[in-house]
């Protein structure tokens, strides 16, 4: 596999490469880069033939959707590349600061139409196109009706603003919902989830990814590497020094937990046999999953980046994958026995039965 084996975005015709550029540490901040990174960054990455970029309009203040759009007309690749950003986070002039203090502007966040047009129309203009590829609702705000949103989303499908749109970060009933409204209203619809998923991150395997299965919608992960905890950096009987896991992350020190830690073990047995990093072998795992249209990866160097790409060259074979799937299998609730295979057989009389999709 290489970033030039390209796969549709859910049902939809939005041809992408199996890994995407994440550019949450372009632009100044904790994890950022300078502007020569971040554009070694982005060369590399269309070197290698990516074609998925993706932002926010929230990473650095803005500063990542400007040098994202800066080097899209820089190189010519508009019509190449598919670019994405993302709405919901409140656009205050300091987003954390006004949510401290309870002085900000309610409507310049959430995905009410109203934000929704204020966060797309500023994001063109930091960008420097007249339409978005693939527009993200960021995190579900929990108030706006489910309507209002696809109704908005699907406007401006309509008018050209924005080519799909997809969900970030939101309970799975909502994307099946969104996704039922459209159908039945005829208007456009969601194409992809974007979710935290890593080995020691499975539980949106429950609910989100049958949801999005019986939706149309691709999963698309974040994190994969669950914030540096899966590159191994870390030992079980030191963490000293961690205060937080270091990257783009919101995680702190909650992965240091025995049962990562056994996560972890494992996937370093798989490293070792297939003679490759374990962050390479842990992405591998995530681009193996059933249901993964494209999966997040960010850098801030473009080492980090050659590291990740070459992932893509392993194939784990059965023995490696079914060992990774049962130390990372998530805790069942009763909930997930209701799609196991067991209750399956004995709904079918013992019968092992095969859905659509599976």
């Amino acid at each position: 596999m290489s970033l030039t084996d390209f796969r549709t975005l859910g049902r939809s015709g939005l041809v992408v490469s199996p890994l995407a550029l994440g550019t949450m540490t372009f632009g100044p901040g904790e994890w950022g880069t300078d502007r020569a990174t971040a554009r070694a960054i982005f060369d590399a990455y269309r070197d290698a033939g990516g074609n998925f970029i993706d932002t926010a309009d929230i990473y650095s203040g803005g500063e990542s959707e400007r040098l994202v759009g800066a080097f899209i007309a820089e190189t010519g690749a508009r019509d190449d590349v598919v670019l994405a950003t993302k709405f919901g986070f409140n656009g205050s002039a300091s987003p954390l600061a006004a949510a401290q203090s309870g002085r900000g502007n309610p409507n310049a966040g959430g995905a009410g139409a109203k934000n929704i047009h204020r966060a797309l129309d500023e994001s063109l203009k930091r960008l420097g196109t007249d339409y978005i590829d693939l527009y993200w609702m960021h995190v579900w705000d929990g108030v706006t009706p489910v309507e209002e949103i696809v109704q908005t989303l699907g406007d401006l499908v309509r008018v050209g603003k924005i080519r799909y749109f997809g969900l970030s970060d939101m309970p799975a009933w909502v994307g099946c919902k969104a996704a039922t409204i459209a159908a039945e209203r005829r208007i456009p619809g969601p194409v992809a989830m974007q979710l935290e998923y890593s080995l020691v991150a499975r539980d949106v395997e429950a609910e989100h990814f049958p949801a999005a299965r019986e939706g149309g919608m691709g999963i698309m992960p974040w994190s994969p590497l669950a914030g540096g905890f899966l590159s191994g950096k870390y030992r079980r009987d030191d963490t000293s020094g961690t205060g937080r896991l270091s990257g783009a992350n919101p995680f702190g020190d909650s992965k240091f937990v025995d049962r990562n830690w056994d996560i972890l073990d494992a996937a370093k047995a798989v490293a070792a046999e297939v003679g490759r990093p374990v962050a390479q072998v842990a992405l591998a795992w995530t681009l193996a999953r059933a249901g993964v249209a494209s999966t997040l990866i960010g850098a801030s160097k473009v080492a980090q980046l050659e590291s990740n790409i070459a992932a893509i060259e392993i194939r784990l074979d059965n023995e490696q994958l079914r060992r990774l799937d049962e130390a990372s299998a998530p805790v069942p609730g009763f909930s997930a026995s209701l799609t196991s295979r067991g209750l399956r057989r004995m709904v079918f009389g013992g019968r092992d039965v095969t859905g659509w999709g599976e």
